[in-house]
């Protein structure tokens, strides 16, 4: 049962049936009561003008022997001021709801007595108040609900109490019943259909429902299926399949393919930077090696110097390659505030043929990041540069700028995105000792993004490399 409801389709199913039924019963309910008032309205109005029928004979005279108190439309009683019931229907043996339960006429007494009968006083009230001249039949009706057994057949009746002021009785009431047969029978045929209609109703729902959301869903489940077979096969250059329905779920298929791509990138990037960082510590090692074997064998052909070279070279190429790994992790900067043409007048400090010309310009960052940024910038330029290397600070609007121009011969435009890869060396015939290992401009943009900030090249008015670090100035 928890596995079944832990489906979206059957909580969904459940959900819109459960709604629909709450809907039903409420419009059931509604249905019924209003039909049950419509039908006591009718009753009421039936009664009625059965009452005041009988009322206009009376205001005309007519005795109480020749008055038409039929029963087939219901029950009629006529009572005095004082509670006497004065005429009935025949065939009536038992009645209530009305001022009095007596079936039989009673001789009248006195104006004003009180027989002691089950008279309404709420309505004698009424009707006391109210102002009537001789043969005038009173505008208000009262109505209340009780039962009536006529020949033996007991039904429920509305009653209708109708005062009139005859000319030689004084005033009298009518009582005058209509059946709520029909009423009672509509409401019980009404119900009976709700309680037979309504389950088939929702079993309609249901099963709609459920189909609908299972034929929504199946893209999902496809969707699923093809993830759980990535995951098996660790094949990221799959990708789920796509709907043509443009709804939610085909924008979670495109979001999901887009998603095994960056995967795709980022895990062959990773093995790309594996096999480049083992590729390049492999010389670096084997020289090592070779040195140290050769030594051990004829110490007096040690090269002391190679050996220490290559031990630095170790040492750098496993500090940029940490620094990397951790930029890939995602490390957050310090937020410390810096003053970026300070720290481009340090950096450019003890270096030949590098000029500083810089105007305070506070940023927030890890001092240690930047300071390796500046320096990657700065040993990339003097690598190429002829002579000399310009390096500039300014403020443009809410952006820190920092420039590094060399008088070298430039980066093609076909490659000023290439150079920012990782292992990258435009200069094939360059040798490692002096090229490095290819991965100071892409620490140096990695270092800029992480800042919130873009490091781009150019061409420089000398005719060289410029290389431009924007970075978000410090809020104040």
């Amino acid at each position: 049962m928890r596995r079944l409801f832990g489906s979206v389709r059957a909580r969904a199913t459940l959900g819109a049936t459960l709604v629909v039924a709450v809907a039903l019963v409420a419009a059931g309910a509604a249905v019924l009561l209003s039909l049950r008032s419509n039908l006591l309205g009718e009753a009421g109005t039936q009664a009625e003008r059965s009452a005041r029928t009988v009322a206009a004979d009376l205001a005309a005279g007519t005795p109480y022997g020749k008055l038409s108190l039929d029963t087939d439309d219901g029950p009629v009683q006529i009572v005095d001021d004082g509670g006497t019931l004065v005429a009935v229907s025949e065939d009536l043996e038992r009645i209530s709801g009305t001022s009095t339960d007596r079936v039989k006429p009673q001789p009248r007494r006195g104006g004003g007595e009180d027989t002691g009968d089950d008279a309404d006083d709420a309505d004698d009230a009424h009707n006391a108040d109210e102002s009537l001249e001789p043969g005038e039949i009173g505008e208000e009706t009262s109505f209340t609900q009780g039962s009536a057994t006529i020949d033996g057949d007991t039904e429920d009746y509305r009653f209708a109490a109708v005062t009139v002021e005859t000319p030689a009785q004084g005033r009298l009431t009518v009582y005058a019943g209509a059946p709520l047969s029909a009423e009672h029978g509509a409401v019980s045929t009404a119900l009976t259909a709700m309680l037979v209609g309504f389950p088939l109703l929702l079993g309609v729902v249901a099963g709609v429902t459920w189909l609908v959301t299972r034929r929504a869903l199946r893209p999902v489940e496809s969707i699923r299926r093809e993830m759980a077979a990535i995951t098996a096969s660790e094949d990221l250059a799959r990708r789920v399949p796509e709907p043509d329905t443009h709804d939610e779920i085909a924008r979670l298929a495109s979001t999901t393919n887009e998603t095994l791509a960056a995967l795709e990138t980022s895990v062959e990037r990773q093995r790309r930077f594996v096999a480049d960082a083992s590729h390049e510590l492999r010389s670096p090692i084997a020289s090592l090696r070779t040195q140290l074997e050769v030594a051990a064998a004829h110490p007096e052909l040690l090269d002391l110097d190679g050996a220490v070279e290559d031990t630095v070279r170790l040492q750098h190429l496993a500090a940029d390659l940490l620094l990397l790994a951790r930029l890939d992790a995602g490390e957050r900067p310090a937020d410390a505030r810096l003053d970026l043409a300070a720290l481009a007048r340090e950096a450019a400090e003890g270096r030949t043929g590098v000029t500083v010309r810089a105007e305070p310009a506070e940023v927030t960052g890890s001092r240690g990041q930047l300071e390796r940024l500046l320096t990657n910038l700065l040993d990339n330029a003097r690598r190429h540069a002829r002579s000399a290397v310009d390096v500039t600070v300014r403020r443009e609007g809410d952006r820190a700028v920092l420039g590094v121009a060399d008088d070298g011969d430039g980066v093609p435009e076909a490659d000023r995105e290439r150079i920012f890869e990782r292992f990258v060396r435009l200069d094939a015939a360059r040798s490692r000792d002096d090229g490095g290992a290819g991965l100071g401009l892409a620490i140096a943009r990695d270092v800029a993004a992480r800042h919130g900030g873009t490091l781009t090249v150019g061409a420089a008015p000398a005719g060289g490399a410029l290389f431009e670090l924007r970075l978000p100035l410090a809020r104040t």
